[in-house]
């Protein structure tokens, strides 16, 4: 690292720039991912430099970066491109709550608001505890939630529990420790057989269509769908493993379940 505190941050997922602008540290950021949006006027202050799986390393290495962050082994080959042409790159993986807050904690000592930091996982850690107390004692639905529809994939672990939180119950948490996506594709039946009272679905950035679920075979015999608790939940908000899943992603869930 050229300079520590680092001065000149790429972020190349959305997460890592969510929780720097919450810390008061985004005149850092010199470049971010196309998807960043969180918060709306990234889009007018930062240059976009990267997608997910590629980067333009010519546009990233022209701003001289200190620090490059990314974000799990999709942007592996990223973070080794960026290594060869000398850049210092910390690569997080987070992939549960825990993770979360354990990476706004790095991340805020990496850029030397350790404290800040500290409040800030503190508040978040005290809003899902009161959250939990709020549904205790309460039916607790059985959601399916679905990442993608072809093939199904069923919800990561932070998601998972997010709905665990929200005071539902995962209709596959033995599938929400499978980090990568293919492990956790399911059959049409398997979900027919689960039976979920509610299906939350992102379809990484695609628009969800309801009539999708209703028109797939046998499906009508869900509870779900019987009952028209199919409930689209944005990928910015739910899918990004940071502050933005911790509180817009954790009151849709909340108002899907209510």
């Amino acid at each position: 690292m050229r300079q520590f505190p680092p001065k000149r941050i790429v972020c190349l997922t959305e997460e890592t720039v969510e929780t720097l602008y919450l810390l008061g540290q985004q005149d850092r950021i010199v470049g971010v991912s196309g998807y960043a949006v969180r918060p709306k006027r990234v889009r007018q202050e930062k240059p976009r430099v990267s997608a997910f799986t590629s980067a333009d390393i010519p546009k990233i290495m022209a701003l001289e970066p200190d620090l490059v962050l990314t974000f799990s082994d999709l942007q592996a080959d990223i973070a080794a491109e960026l290594l060869r042409e000398g850049v210092t790159v910390m690569a997080y993986n987070q992939r549960d709550v825990a993770g979360i807050l354990a990476m706004i904690r790095h991340l805020g000592a990496t850029v030397g608001v350790a404290e800040q930091a500290e409040a800030l996982a503190t508040q978040y850690e005290q809003r899902i505890a009161d959250i939990r107390k709020q549904t205790e004692g309460k039916p607790r639905p059985l959601v399916y939630f679905e990442e993608w529809d072809e093939p199904m994939i069923s919800g990561i672990r932070w998601v998972s529990e997010l709905i665990e939180i929200a005071g539902g119950r995962d209709a596959f948490p033995h599938l929400t420790p499978e980090p990568k996506a293919k492990n956790r594709i399911l059959t049409s039946e398997q979900v027919i057989e689960a039976a979920p009272d509610v299906i939350l679905a992102s379809w990484c950035g695609k628009k969800v269509r309801p009539e999708k679920f209703i028109a797939r075979p046998g499906w009508d015999q869900i509870p779900a769908v019987r009952d028209n608790r199919i409930v689209e939940i944005k990928s910015p908000i739910i899918l990004q493993p940071g502050p933005a899943a911790l509180t817009d992603g954790l009151d849709a869930i909340l108002a899907a379940l209510a």
